[in-house]
């Protein structure tokens, strides 16, 4: 009987699509890199979160036939030592693609109406905080996407339909197609799009041509009392830069999924700024995004232990030389 080894908790629905295959399933007893690598044993297969799956796991993993990432980030798996060895990695690129499209909706309106100061204003008995200049209506406002992949669509035709949003994005491989269906205009650099857009939200991978995209040049290019909103990945901004033009009041606020390091350490600046809404990376983590996401990583090691080439390979040319899969 095949194993998988589960390096991070998973929805109940993926590991009872295992057992209902006959695939048993172990959990790790924790998730840090050393236990994985002692404890992964002749598993088949790995089901992985945030916790990657570097080097030396791989090469503990002396029977591994296939790598689950669940969600869409790969850094922290060592993707080129596992496709030199014939491991195919899959992943899971739309299971959370609604959930963390509506997070970044959400950290927009809970910016613009001032949702974190309103609330503590409240329950300290500071009624007149009603009377604060600062809230902000969206309807007619210029919502920037750069990146427009699934989580990028989804987030503008939410801010154009249900907002009556003017959405523009910087993308250069969004097909025209795709752009009009969603009703948003395309911007010939980023620069065009920081400086029109009254939000900013990011949707680009994490890779070397998008480290710090958004840096100090960038956040200068952006309108005054412009929101930034990045629910993709950390790397994508320059955080000390950013804090920067907060402090400075050059833009109005950000709303942050992601962080440099993770969790983000109590003494970080970004904690003691006001106009910041800091999420712990939980935008794709809905129920309904995480019962998704696990059953779509169990499908796909399902179909690699069977033979079957699974439908979302991070490197797909792995398939043709990947391991034998075991008799």
């Amino acid at each position: 009987m095949a194993t998988c080894l589960i390096v991070q908790p998973i929805h109940q629905a993926g590991i009872d699509r295992l057992h209902a295959v006959g695939i048993a399933t172990r959990r790790a007893s924790a998730s840090d890199m050393a236990t994985v690598a002692s404890e992964v044993g002749d598993c088949a297969a790995v089901i992985t979160r945030n916790a990657g799956f570097d080097t030396a796991a791989i090469d503990a993993a002396r029977a591994l036939e296939v790598i689950a990432n669940h969600g869409v980030g790969t850094n922290r798996i060592d993707v080129a030592h596992a496709s030199d060895l014939g491991i195919p990695i899959v992943f899971t690129p739309f299971a959370n693609a609604r959930s963390t499209a509506e997070h970044a909706i959400a950290l927009m309106l809970a910016l613009a109406k001032r949702l974190a100061h309103s609330d503590r204003a409240v329950r300290s008995g500071h009624w007149d905080y009603r009377y604060t200049p600062g809230f902000s209506e969206l309807h007619g406002k210029v919502f920037g996407v750069v990146g427009f992949g699934t989580i990028g669509r989804i987030a503008a035709e939410i801010a154009g339909r249900g907002f009556g949003m003017r959405v523009l994005v910087f993308s250069p491989m969004a097909l025209d197609d795709a752009l009009a269906a969603a009703g948003a205009q395309r911007t010939g650099s980023l620069a065009q799009l920081l400086r029109e857009a009254d939000v900013v939200s990011l949707h680009r991978p994490a890779r070397a041509d998008t480290r710090h995209m958004i840096g100090a040049a960038e956040l200068g290019m952006m309108k005054p009392g412009a929101l930034l909103i990045n629910t993709a990945r950390a790397d994508l901004v320059d955080t000390a830069a950013l804090v920067r033009a907060l402090d400075a009041n050059h833009i109005a606020g950000a709303g942050l999924d992601v962080f440099d390091l993770e969790p983000l350490a109590p003494d970080s600046p970004l904690a003691a700024l006001p106009d910041v809404i800091l999420t712990p990376h939980t935008a794709g983590g809905t129920d309904e995004a995480l019962e998704q996401t696990a059953l779509q990583c169990a499908e796909q090691i399902i179909d690699v232990l069977a033979g079957r080439r699974p439908p979302c390979l991070v490197v797909p040319e792995v398939w043709e030389r990947r391991r034998p899969v075991a008799a």
